[in-house]
């Protein structure tokens, strides 16, 4: 399956629990830009490190209008003991039946244990004020991820 969302095209309509008791659609995101980031569980190494990433620098992203939305299929729960626990200062976006993920073409097929399990691939897009998709990034490795993502962030103004 092909990704519905792409380069320097509209990000399509969609409205998913969030953190906070919100509610996230797509006229949320304009306004600023936004950068969305899909990570495949919370708690765990990576995601941790990715999400703390985002949080430390997120002084850095205000000073360009940008504000950080969190996506992964944990429900609401995991995602609230994730925020407190992190202290991540933005919301998480609940995702369990994967229509963002869907949207963004992030499910793959993934090695686990031997295993071949459905997962999500880190991934992160950047969306533009008017909800127009500027950059993304696939197969995301976290080390220096964050910093790419603020110099983009930076680059759209």
């Amino acid at each position: 399956m092909s990704s519905t969302v792409k380069i320097d095209q509209a990000i399509p309509e969609f409205s998913l629990p969030a953190t906070n008791d919100r509610t996230i659609s797509t006229s949320d995101l304009r306004g600023h830009n936004t950068v969305v980031y899909f990570y495949p569980k919370d708690s765990t190494p990576g995601c941790t490190l990715e999400s703390q990433g985002f949080r430390d620098a997120l002084t850095d992203f205000a000073a360009c209008d940008t504000v950080i939305i969190g996506v992964s299929r944990d429900g609401l729960r995991s995602h609230e003991n994730f925020r407190a626990k992190q202290c991540l200062p933005f919301d998480l976006i609940s995702d369990g039946d994967e229509t963002l993920c869907q949207l963004f073409d992030v499910i793959r097929m993934k090695n686990m244990y031997g295993k071949q399990v459905r997962g999500i691939e880190r991934s992160t897009f950047l969306i533009d004020r008017e909800g127009v998709l500027r950059r993304e990034w696939r197969k995301v490795k976290v080390d220096g991820h964050v910093a790419e993502v603020l110099d983009a962030a930076r680059a759209l103004g």
